[in-house]
């Protein structure tokens, strides 16, 4: 009796400390997320919704409130391999620590069923609501108030989801003629939910596939704008020196050219003083960016720039020979599809044969994903019109963003999965996905990566040789036409010379 007493004591502290656990990772990530989302929305007294009255302010709070949620559990999915992998090598080094015992395997699993809950939650109600909730006025009939637009609003998401669930039982009933699949689509929870969610895993793994590469090649422009490029025979303070005595002689001038003005010499002072300030403009950019170079030490100075590009050549290195590592063992037979067949017990053995090293690879390769995901999606011709900008986004592009980075994250665990980036099996509903077993879909999808990833590098890399290659037969162009010309010119003067 005393040993059961004990046993349900025990499991009862340990699901305590698992919620308490993921309440203290979920509140950082809200915060966190909080931050971001205030940077980049437009001020309150500068939105649409809140420069009417109070009751706009209000839909606006709760909307910002249910992006900030969104953004934690996209968070908390880009997350959830790094966490496991972390936790496995971890439990694998020290395994009878006592300061780890808490970092177990039902913690994990755990932490990857409420993310899939959750993300299911933000993607298909609560953005939804938000949306239709800053767009709402209220049902007629009604006294205007912010219920009345929760009514409204709740009736359009039920009339959506009823309308949603009936396209789906036809579709079913129209390509698939097997009755048990159009019984189940009545059982929301078990499996319209996850097959709806399969389907828009889907649809994110296809923009991963589509972002990613073109991420690639545009993050090497994006952090060559932000790190400083060297120039090694550069003399900073010799330079700005020049600038300062340059910056003096056009004060100056534009002193005695006020003074011509003031004389009443209008015309030449007036031309000669816009010529001065347009000079004086360029010379204090100039200052500016050189000052902010002396500040820099010369070793971050002159070694940044190249130790950051080779740091993501390798990065994108790394990933692309992980999937041509990952196709050949699809093709051979040495590894097995990324649908989950059995439950994962943490601290067994290492996932990557290097050890600790390997999973500290896999890791950043993951995050560096997901970067460059976001990066080639606001890179799109159609998509940038999406991209935030700072301080001046409104609740519309906020909650559009939100979506758009809760479907990239959520398949960032199926994407390393498929890629073979991580050997960490998918925990929960995520290894459930349908399309995880077709064996033609995971080896394809290895290899349109593989392929558009190598093609989006060679024209970012050799786009300068390209147009140097273009210039140079051009002018080779134009000038044997002007040789042939000359030639047909002079041949035509020697004709008329021989006929008289």
């Amino acid at each position: 009796m005393d040993e059961d007493v004990e046993i349900r004591e025990r499991l009862f502290h340990n699901v305590v400390r698992e919620y308490v656990i993921g309440f203290l990772l979920f509140i950082l990530l809200y915060i966190v997320s909080y931050v971001i989302i205030c940077a980049y929305r437009k001020q309150p007294d500068r939105d649409e919704y809140c420069a009417v009255d109070t009751e706009d302010a209000t839909v606006y709070r709760i909307a910002l409130w249910l992006c900030t949620f969104t953004l934690s559990v996209s968070g908390g999915a880009v997350l959830l391999l790094p966490i496991s992998i972390v936790a496995n090598e971890a439990l694998l080094m020290f395994p009878n620590s006592y300061y780890l015992q808490w970092m177990n395997t039902s913690l994990i699993h755990g932490l990857w069923n409420s993310i899939f809950l959750f993300s299911n939650l933000s993607l298909f109600v609560l953005m939804p609501f938000a949306y239709l909730f800053t767009e709402s006025e209220g049902l007629p009939g009604y006294r205007r108030g912010i219920m009345s637009r929760v009514y409204e609003t709740a009736l359009v998401l039920f009339l959506s989801a009823i309308l949603i669930c009936g396209l789906a039982w036809v579709l079913s009933a129209i390509f698939n003629e097997d009755k048990a699949s159009r019984k189940a689509l009545f059982d929301i929870w078990d499996f319209y939910l996850p097959y709806l969610y399969s389907c828009i895993s889907l649809l994110g793994v296809v923009m991963l596939l589509i972002c990613t590469p073109i991420g690639f090649a545009r993050l090497f422009t994006v952090m060559g704008e932000l790190v400083m490029k060297p120039k090694f025979l550069q003399n900073v303070e010799t330079e700005l020196d020049v600038l300062r005595l340059e910056e003096d002689n056009l004060l100056r001038k534009l002193e005695s050219a006020d003074k011509r003005l003031s004389n009443g010499h209008g015309n030449d002072a007036s031309h000669g003083k816009e010529a001065v300030k347009e000079r004086l403009d360029g010379i204090s950019k100039s200052k500016r960016e050189l000052e902010k170079r002396q500040k820099v030490s010369p070793l971050r100075r002159n070694l940044g720039y190249p130790i950051m590009m080779l740091f993501l050549l390798f990065l994108t290195c790394m990933s692309v020979l992980m999937v041509a590592k990952n196709m050949i063992e699809l093709l051979i037979g040495l590894k097995a599809l990324p649908v989950s067949t059995q439950e994962i017990v943490l601290g067994i053995s290492s996932l990557s044969a290097l050890g600790p090293i390997g999973a500290a690879v896999e890791i950043t390769i993951i995050i560096y994903l997901m970067v460059t995901s976001v990066v080639g999606f606001y890179s799109c011709p159609l998509l940038n019109r999406l991209q935030p900008r700072y301080a001046d986004t409104s609740m519309t592009k906020v909650i559009g963003n939100c979506v758009v980075i809760v479907v990239l994250s959520s398949a960032l665990p199926v994407l390393s999965r498929t890629l073979g980036i991580t050997n960490f099996d998918l925990l929960g509903n995520f290894g459930r996905l349908d399309w995880l077993g077709n064996f033609y879909i995971i080896l394809t999808y290895n290899l349109v990566f593989a392929v558009a990833t190598a093609i989006c590098l060679a024209t970012k890399f050799t786009s300068s040789l390209r147009a140097a290659l273009v210039d140079h037969f051009e002018q080779a162009f134009v000038h044997g036409r002007q040789t042939l010309s000359r030639h047909k010119g002079l041949a035509s003067a020697t004709m008329l010379v021989k006929d008289d």
